[in-house]
């Protein structure tokens, strides 16, 4: 196996590529490369917990992972939610095993401590026989991760305490989030359980695929087109539009139909009784974008992804939101977890049926997850040998990210944030994320974060 020294050198030739809209394929594999991301951006970064509707009452708890940390998120008895390290201060043992739970105090199984749901130690077992009256319980509770945000129900962590705020890392992106999470009365819930499966491939792949790529879906999802599930016309991934966002975030608002042809059913086809609640939550602008989308998919950098589609089962199309973490085990695996989320407001018949066609499409046996699946492994294999770990920077390892650089300009007449794009085949959003991540890896990015924006907005996109 290849083993080069990533340098200055090296880092500046993969700068420079990438502006080409070229990626050296040996990024995907690369055990350095990996390494590096857990200390340069997972560290720094905000990372998706949970839905608030996953912690109803007080004591209810979760356990989750911010990569490789583990993480107790818990509901205490004044309703607060607060996140500690799953990891109890006198040993290290995970504190608790199980996925979800409803506790009043939270006991270590190694050695007994106790803790209440605020992370005060609470009991030592034979406390005073072992350590006698000198230890100070209050220096000895939970570990508390440094930030914890809420945006729109959704919870958030960062392990870094001088990371800029979530609202502020969000973005633009907030503006799409507002009409997936906040059309309805109550907001979304979780329904059931986060599912998780593991995959043997790349974090920055998988996020790609969500964030900057519809241009697969009518060759890796022809089968459902053989179905009947999906349009015939190639192209109708594409139609929409592409928004690249700050930060590495983006999204794609997928029309499904040409412009000038018959429009598909309005607000993603939800009930018509819904539609006055949708006028009532979200403004003018929103609305404009809401009403014409048949597709929302896009990414919230690193590692959290979205689609909220119109699916279903036996013929009958269900609207629903799917947000999914990419976990990274290691340079080649990582970790899905999968929640299925609709609108508090539907009805029990709409929120059964529209489970049915989460369960046939992105859940983990699903046909669009199958299909991605194996593409991801398949690629990952192949971005493992000698060729493709070169990093001599020639035309040997090189993936072509160039779908319209200095062609596709924006759309001045996007009604919504950021930098629109008149088509979803695009890298756009590709190259922005590809961007980022250079920028946190290399420590090399603007110097802040009105500077960021210039250059995010005014032509950090490849010139499109």
């Amino acid at each position: 196996m290849l083993k080069q020294e990533l340098d200055k050198n090296v880092f500046q030739a993969l700068k420079e590529k990438m502006k080409q809209g070229l990626l050296p394929q040996w990024i995907l594999t690369d055990p350095q490369i990996y390494e590096m991301e857990i200390d340069k951006i997972f560290a720094h970064t905000w990372q998706f917990l949970a839905h608030e509707t996953e912690l109803k009452e007080p004591g209810s708890y979760v356990t989750r992972w911010m990569v490789n940390d583990p993480v107790l998120l818990v509901k205490t008895n004044s309703g607060e939610l607060k996140a500690f390290l799953n990891s109890c201060p006198h040993r290290g043992t995970q504190l608790c095993t199980a996925d979800f739970g409803k506790k009043k105090t939270l006991t270590c199984p190694y050695h007994g401590w106790s803790f209440n749901l605020n992370g005060d130690l609470i009991g030592v077992v034979a406390g005073d026989k072992v350590y006698g009256g000198e230890m100070k319980k209050d220096e000895w509770g939970l570990r508390p991760i440094p930030q914890v945000g809420v945006y729109q129900g959704m919870i958030f962590g960062n392990l870094d305490p001088n990371a800029m705020p979530l609202e502020d890392y969000l973005g633009d992106m907030k503006w799409y989030m507002d009409i997936m999470l906040g059309r309805s009365d109550g907001g979304m819930e979780v329904r059931g359980l986060p599912q998780r499966w593991v995959v043997n491939t790349n974090w920055k792949l998988v996020l790609e695929n969500f964030s900057g790529d519809p241009y697969h879906v009518q060759t890796t999802h022809r089968s459902t087109v053989e179905m009947g599930i999906s349009p015939q016309d190639p192209l109708y991934a594409g139609y929409g539009h592409q928004v690249v966002l700050q930060h590495g975030h983006g999204v794609n608002v997928i029309t499904a139909s040409a412009p000038g042809k018959p429009q598909r059913p309005p607000y993603q086809g939800l009930p018509q009784e819904m539609w006055p609640m949708f006028e009532r939550n979200l403004n003018e602008d929103q609305l404009k974008v809401f009403s014409k989308a048949t597709v929302l998919v896009g990414s919230i950098f690193p590692n959290l992804s979205f689609v909220s589609p119109v699916h279903g089962s036996e013929g009958h199309l269900h609207n629903y939101l799917n947000f999914r973490v990419w976990r990274p085990l290691g340079p080649e695996k990582i970790e899905i977890w999968s929640w299925f989320m609709i609108d508090k407001a539907a009805s029990d018949e709409y929120k059964e049926d529209a489970y049915k066609g989460y369960i046939s499409s992105f859940g983990p046996s699903g046909t669009l997850e199958q299909d991605d699946t194996e593409i991801w492994i398949r690629v990952t294999q192949s971005s493992k040998g000698i060729m493709a770990r070169s990093k001599d920077h020639s035309y040997n390892n090189l993936l072509n990210y160039l779908m319209g650089l200095d062609r596709v300009l924006p759309d001045d007449t996007w009604p919504g944030p950021g930098v629109a794009y008149p088509t979803c085949y695009l890298d756009a959003i590709s190259r922005a994320t590809h961007e980022y991540w250079l920028e946190l890896l290399t420590g090399e990015g603007p110097e802040n974060e009105q500077e960021m924006m210039r250059k995010e907005y005014a032509g950090g996109h490849g010139d499109e």
